[in-house]
């Protein structure tokens, strides 16, 4: 009898903790929005929600029946991780003669500010087809377009990507403002969607300036509203919610 209350026991706290753990990541923490958090990720290299990965995966074994082999080349990334790139970026510009402002505008022509992120959340990947050996880049637009080695990874993620609940993220909507057209950045509409409309809550302005970021001091009340309105929001409509 004691045994079996002991059982009961430790199944009611597996419960608890498994339920307090799937609470915490639906409900997006701030942490979780901004990359600071420990969200539960699958894919070794890739880190995507369990919901995402397994749509990734039987995207990934379509696309393989016809010749296309979608690999993840940038799958979550933490806060640490954006900030590390974003620095990196800020002291090659700024070395080579542009002025902070001038550094920052650059890096966000395709890199985010960190705690910015859609790679934070678990929902977001970069891809190309597997299959190809490319020189230089293989996030280059011109790979993706014409004759380059991808068009036909995106020929048949144009048909296809929707039905597994990936969508495009910066589009090539010539109106669209904000980062540049990525024809490699997918999103997990389901969850991202969600996410998103958590995260335009957050005060993102006054978290980042405890953060210390290099050159943060240009980053102004006027300059990251208006980044928000475009780099942030001004997506594909689908992904908008």
């Amino acid at each position: 009898m004691k045994l079996l209350k002991f059982f009961k026991s430790a199944c009611l706290l597996v419960l608890l903790v498994s339920a307090k753990t799937t609470f915490a990541q639906n409900n997006y923490s701030e942490e979780i929005l901004i990359g600071k958090g420990n969200p539960t990720l699958f894919g070794e290299g890739i880190g995507l929600q369990k919901e995402a990965y397994d749509a990734y995966l039987e995207m990934q074994k379509a696309a393989k029946k016809e010749g296309i082999d979608i690999k993840v080349v940038s799958g979550y990334r933490n806060f640490d991780r954006q900030k590390a790139i974003f620095e990196r970026k800020y002291k090659a510009y700024t070395k080579d003669g542009l002025s902070p402002t001038e550094a920052i505008n650059k890096i966000i022509e395709y890199s985010t500010i960190p705690g910015t992120s859609r790679h934070h959340w678990g929902t977001d990947m970069d891809i190309v087809d597997g299959s190809k050996n490319v020189s230089g880049s293989v996030l280059d637009p011109d790979k993706f377009h014409g004759n380059g080695p991808y068009c036909k990874l995106k020929e048949w993620l144009d048909k296809h990507a929707n039905d597994y609940g990936f969508y495009l993220v910066y589009t090539d909507n010539p109106k669209r403002k904000g980062f540049k057209y990525e024809p490699w950045h997918f999103s997990y509409l389901p969850i991202s969607k969600p996410m998103l409309k958590a995260y335009k809550k957050l005060d993102i302005i006054t978290i980042l300036k405890d953060d210390k970021l290099l050159g943060s001091e240009y980053l102004t009340e006027d300059f990251m509203e208006e980044y928000i309105k475009n780099n942030i929001l001004d997506i594909n409509p689908a992904l908008q919610p």
